[in-house]
């Protein structure tokens, strides 16, 4: 080839020219956000609000298409805009839809769920049908006394005209919730309506209420039938740890929400989650509860989640319930995991002062939309700190500015036990 041909042709000398600062930058922008590292993509949305209308409308388009952590770090720079194009996209984006998992437990008060995935809970009467199968979710439960188990219940909603395109079920007591009747039977019941509960998105199983039994005694079963059974799913939630497990560890591609109640979660089942294959998890949930009921689990239970990130696309963290809850915020703080979460759930646990200022201390926490530490063992200064929080994380960190809104929940702080061996601390659902 001769030098001649190696030289630019006149149009492309013209047009490196010509081409503008503002276009050049713009350019230069949209290459590296097609970096698939991410920290590069989140310095370039940065650099385009620098470049006016034009790269706004760059960010704006990534809190649209971009992937879930590219547009958490768009919706970051974006809230505090007045535009009116802005707030009118805000509005439609969900950072975060689970307000729900912030309420208090409504099992201390012998009441079952009032929402389930985003949708009012209402009792399934086979008289009256199902009349809402998407905004709704429909619950079946039994009494000690009834004629009719759960897998029956479930029988007769599958007659329902509406029983194809029902969203969002749950089950509550099925006849013997203890250690004489596992969940299995109900299970196997729900596997073998797979093919007529098809636009089944959500689960709840154990949604049942101290009265009835409580939480360490309700008896559950191996879970993953259900996980294979419907690809679909998108909320799986469980309440009760006595016989758990997630075997075998499968892939599911759609599961975005997984919630584990419990009053003594093992460190064997929660080794089986991590075992699970979810690459569209969002929300992960566990309640680790006392290990007077099977509450085993220690912080190197956690290495998986924490350092590992076997689940690299969560939004919310949920380490709740605890008898260990310092280490956890400890732990956290470490973890790479908190540049990247929306909402830390720390609650109903035995934080205490010491591990709060961990917290407190760590500038990531500003990337936090929520950070839940109800129900632990706080001192009301520490409370008042942590309410304060968004101004302490400035004076740390003054680079953040005034994007620095993390929201704190710190109610119902509980009372110290001088009798008890955790110092005085426990967690709020054990029994």
């Amino acid at each position: 080839m001769s030098e001649q041909q190696n030289q630019p042709s006149k149009d492309e000398v013209l047009g490196r020219e010509t081409l503008s600062p503002l276009q050049g930058g713009i350019d230069s922008i949209k290459r590296r956000l097609s970096n698939p590292v991410l920290e590069v993509q989140t310095a370039a949305l940065k650099e385009a609000l620098n470049f006016g209308d034009v790269g706004l409308e760059v960010v704006l388009q990534a809190l649209q298409t971009g992937s879930r952590k590219l547009q958490h770090s768009a919706y970051r720079l974006l809230r505090k805009r007045q535009e009116p194009q802005v707030k009118q996209l805000l509005q439609k984006y969900s950072l975060w839809q689970r307000f729900e998992r912030l309420e208090e437990y409504l099992g201390y008060k012998d009441r079952h769920v009032n929402r389930f995935s985003d949708r009012p809970v209402i009792e399934f009467c086979p008289e009256t049908g199902m009349t809402d199968h998407v905004n709704t979710a429909y619950a079946l439960r039994c009494e000690y006394d009834d004629a009719e188990d759960l897998a029956c219940l479930l029988a007769r909603l599958l007659q329902d005209p509406l029983a194809s395109k029902l969203e969002a079920l749950v089950f509550g007591m099925w006849l013997e919730a203890d250690e004489n009747s596992s969940s299995k039977q109900l299970i196997d019941a729900l596997v073998a309506a797979k093919d007529k509960l098809t636009s089944i998105k959500a689960v709840f199983i154990g949604d049942i209420a101290a009265s009835e039994c409580e939480i360490s005694w309700i008896r559950q079963s191996d879970i993953s039938p259900i996980l294979m059974a419907y690809p679909q799913l998108e909320v799986l939630q469980v309440r009760g740890g006595d016989g758990l497990e997630f075997t075998p560890p499968v892939r599911h591609d759609n599961l975005k929400a997984l919630i584990v109640e419990t009053g003594g979660l093992s460190r064997t089942t929660v080794a089986q989650i991590c075992n699970l294959n979810l690459p569209a998890l969002e929300h992960l949930e566990l309640w680790f509860g006392s290990e007077d009921y099977g509450g085993d689990c220690w912080i190197e239970s956690l290495t998986p989640i924490l350092t590992e990130q076997r689940f690299p696309n969560l939004t919310y963290l949920g380490l709740r319930n605890s008898q260990f809850s310092d280490e956890i915020a400890d732990a956290v703080v470490r973890s790479p995991l908190i540049e990247s979460i929306s909402v830390l759930d720390l609650s109903m646990g035995t934080l205490s002062d010491e591990g709060a200022e961990k917290l407190i201390n760590c500038p990531a926490i500003s990337q936090l939309d929520i950070l839940n530490v109800s129900e632990n063992f706080l001192s009301p200064p520490i409370v008042q700190k942590l309410e304060h929080l968004a101004a302490t994380i400035e004076r740390l960190s003054p680079n953040l500015g005034s994007e620095v809104t993390v929201q704190v929940l710190a109610d119902r702080q509980k009372d110290v036990e001088e009798d008890s061996y955790l110092h005085g601390r426990y967690c709020s659902v054990a029994e």
